[in-house]
């Protein structure tokens, strides 16, 4: 999920979370579902699909909703699903997504699939045990985590990696015939906190981690869009434009990273010694090119012969509001300095 800003765009229903403000602003948000593979020795991401909000439902949940459906639609059988934090475990399987990795939350819990022995008295047990991966307080109480199934360490450089996980577990408020996945927790002490994932493979925790890490290079699209061909910055009003110009920007950041990865890298400059294949670089170069003039193009696509002669250029040409006039509190406008009215 990306957004592309609009902070004074009138009647804009739709927002965005922004870290840095801690809250959401409004945005043009567009759901990327893309499939990660290789160009030569670079690892890219090819655009599947760009999921709109619904205009009738521009909630975030409703949108999330939306592209895990697209993202189960578009996955083939070789497939795994890889998502960030803040899509959710029930919203995966009311997808039928069957081969998943997601990055759960520290607080997630899960409950035991299997019922646990019936100690002899009482009331027998409906339902499994209660899984909590993470210790945690809640209204000044400690939370204990629960013992794991397995552990697992490996070596990477120095240091030791960690990693703990549950099996055959449900949602804790579905049936126990529910569809079960795993819970595992990495702990690396290069991270200032454990990676917490949850999946459906019966793989190791090893490849769980590299499964996950993997799905970066989707962030490549909006990165290219944004940055590289400076859609961060959008003029457009009409609901449709609004929509399509985020589209057609994530479409074209993904046609520059794929050119960049199949040509030849072109240093910036002299100080660029080891160049890579970049789409910063790219554009750069096409920057310093004149655009075909004779290349056939469709009637619809000509340019504007709009009159921009008579416009203040430089300075004047900025649209600066001149600032208001502070008028004295204890100056009268109908009276003068002497009392007399003028």
């Amino acid at each position: 999920m990306t957004g592309f800003w609009r902070p004074r765009l009138q009647g804009c229903a739709t927002s965005h979370y922004d870290g840095r403000a801690g809250k959401a602003l409004p945005a043009i948000p567009v759901g990327i579902v893309a499939r990660v593979g290789s160009v030569g020795t670079q690892r890219l991401g090819l655009t599947l699909a760009l999921v709109r909000a619904d205009p009738a439902d521009p909630s975030t949940v409703a949108h999330e909703r939306a592209l895990v459906r697209a993202a189960v639609a578009a996955q083939a059988a070789h497939d795994v699903l890889v998502l960030d934090a803040g899509f959710e475990i029930r919203q995966l399987q009311e997808a039928g997504a069957t081969a998943y990795v997601v990055r759960a939350a520290k607080n997630v819990t899960g409950r035991r699939a299997i019922l646990p022995d019936y100690p002899g008295r009482g009331r027998p047990r409906t339902r499994g045990e209660l899984i909590r991966p993470l210790a945690r307080t809640y209204r000044g109480r400690e939370l204990a985590a629960t013992a794991p199934d397995q552990v697992v360490t490996w070596q990477e450089g120095d240091a030791v990696i960690r990693a703990e996980q549950w099996d055959d577990l449900v949602l804790p408020d579905v049936p126990r015939d529910s569809p079960t996945f795993r819970i595992v927790v990495v702990h690396d002490p290069r991270w200032a906190e454990p990676l917490v994932l949850a999946t459906t493979l019966a793989v190791s925790a090893r490849a769980l981690r590299d499964l996950y890490l993997d799905r970066w290079p989707v962030e490549q699209l909006p990165l290219a869009a944004k940055q590289m061909l400076g859609a961060a910055r959008a003029f457009v009003s009409t609901p449709e434009t609004c929509q399509r110009l985020p589209e057609l920007a994530l479409l074209a950041g993904s046609i520059l990273t794929y050119l960049a990865a199949t040509q030849p890298a072109v240093p910036t400059g002299a100080w660029d010694r080891r160049p890579r294949p970049t789409p910063g670089r790219l554009r750069r170069l096409l920057g310093h090119t004149v655009f075909p003039t004779t290349f056939p193009l469709p009637d619809r696509i000509r340019q504007k012969a709009a009159v921009t002669a008579h416009l203040p250029t430089g300075f004047w040409g900025q649209r600066r509001r001149p600032a208001p006039v502070p008028v004295p509190s204890s100056a009268s406008p109908t009276t003068s300095t002497h009392g007399k009215v003028p």
